[in-house]
């Protein structure tokens, strides 16, 4: 694909007003700032919907697991079906069914239907972070992509300190209801700021069935891979850390939002700083958050007796949170033309992770090795997804010397992929006095 004008203009340097950019950031971030209090407050709040809802906590954790899959199913299908539409449209249509699926969570009378409500808030979350993804990576010269994507991942990040913080206080203190209502108001409130503010695009500039052709790459399966397996061990510790500090380290309810936001600071300070190493070595960064990770999960049982080495630990898996930006963006690289589908199939990945990491440590738990034993099962998940990095970066390391040596045609092809670069706005048919970024 041949790069357009403004996909390789400086339009995204100090000469192209970083105010307005900056608003476009903050709008895409306050989605993942929805998003983020949704996926890990009801990770925190298990406790407390599984007693009212008088059911064990490691059935409450289905719920947990029928979000991710919505987000599994509905990334690569919105993607694909919603190929056609502008990114503007898609960000709204997103934003609205995220919110709705939250109101239903606060409504349900029981759990069946929590499960229903759980799937349908999760179907437009990987849509949603692929889209804005893209969005935020066109707005930037192609060096600066993995910290622009960051900068929306920031939006995840910073819930969980303040988002996922807060509605496990609202949860305890008048319901755990309540919290997924707050997550349905906030998603109305990105909708208004994606309406003001996200750059108007041209319908039709994506075609299915080339976005399909991502799934030909194996480049883009074992990227996907990475994430799936080795994200699992966060989602592991992280969905039983409220019954972990509970049952293990014996603090009082009222400490965990704290536990919360220290997760939330190691997350969001992972985000700002990582992909800053990542655009120079994306691949070698990716692989040192992974071992990075595994050290920090194997540290979990040992450290979740006091709670000041526990707090440290809990801030050095979040962390690990990073490792989502540099796989976004390594996707970008190897996807070619079908840039939507693999955006949204990494957070397909991420979330099989929400469900894999979850699943294996409950059942851990059940059999009878105790609540801290999500930290080996999390390190496990976390060196197997980096066994699966080494695949990648061999391949990786062994194209580029053969592109190296051989300067024909065939040897670039079997190189990676040449980032493709994200399509830019069509400021051709927005008015230049109200589009922020024109």
């Amino acid at each position: 694909m041949t790069p357009s004008p403004q996909a390789t203009s400086p339009r995204a340097t100090a000469a192209s007003a970083p105010p307005r950019l900056a608003i476009v950031l903050i709008s895409l971030a306050m989605g993942g700032f929805a998003i983020g209090t949704t996926e890990f407050a009801s990770m925190s709040l298990l406790p407390f919907f599984a007693a009212d809802l008088k059911i064990d906590e490691p059935t409450a954790g289905h719920a947990i697991s029928a979000y991710a899959l919505g987000v599994v199913l509905g990334a690569p299908l919105i993607a694909v079906l919603g190929a056609r539409f502008a990114r503007r449209t898609q960000l709204l249509a997103l934003m609205l069914v995220f919110a709705l699926g939250n109101a239903l969570t606060a409504l349900a009378p029981g759990f069946g239907w929590m499960i229903a409500a759980r799937f349908l808030s999760g179907l437009p979350h990987g849509a949603y972070f692929g889209i804005a993804a893209l969005v935020a990576a066109s707005l930037v010269p192609l060096d600066r992509r993995s910290q622009a994507v960051g900068q929306v991942m920031l939006g995840l990040t910073v819930a969980t300190i303040i988002g996922v913080p807060l509605a496990n206080v609202i949860g305890q203190a008048v319901g755990w209801r309540a919290s997924f209502g707050l997550v349905s108001v906030l998603a109305l409130l990105t909708l208004l700021l994606c309406a003001l503010f996200a750059p108007r695009d041209q319908a039709g500039r994506s075609d299915p069935l080339r976005e399909l052709a991502a799934l030909r790459s194996g480049r883009v399966w074992i990227t996907l891979a990475i994430g799936a397996i080795g994200f699992g061990g966060m989602f592991a510790v992280y969905t039983y850390l409220a019954s972990t500090l509970i049952e293990v380290t014996k603090v009082s309810p009222a400490i965990i939002p704290f536990f919360l936001a220290v997760f939330g600071v190691g997350a969001t300070l992972g985000n700002l700083f990582v992909p800053r190493f990542a655009d120079r070595a994306l691949m070698p960064t990716a692989g040192v958050i992974l071992l990075f990770a595994a050290v920090a999960l194997l540290l979990f049982p040992l450290a979740a007796g006091n709670p000041w080495l526990l707090a440290i630990d809990v801030f050095a898996i979040g962390a690990s949170v990073s490792l989502g930006a540099i796989l976004q963006t390594r996707l970008m690289d190897v996807a070619g033309d079908a840039q939507l589908l693999a955006a949204a199939l990494n957070h397909s990945a991420f979330n099989t992770a929400n469900a894999l990491g979850p699943f294996l440590g409950g059942i851990a738990i059940r059999e009878g090795l105790g609540w801290t034993s999500t930290g080996p099962v999390g390190a496990a998940l976390a060196l197997l997804g980096f066994l699966i990095w080494t695949v990648a970066w061999r391949d990786s390391k062994s194209a580029t010397v053969a592109a190296a040596s051989n300067g024909d045609a065939a040897s670039f092809r079997s190189a990676p992929a040449r980032p493709a670069p994200p399509l830019a706005p069509d400021h051709s048919r927005s008015n230049p006095a109200t589009d922020p970024v024109a």
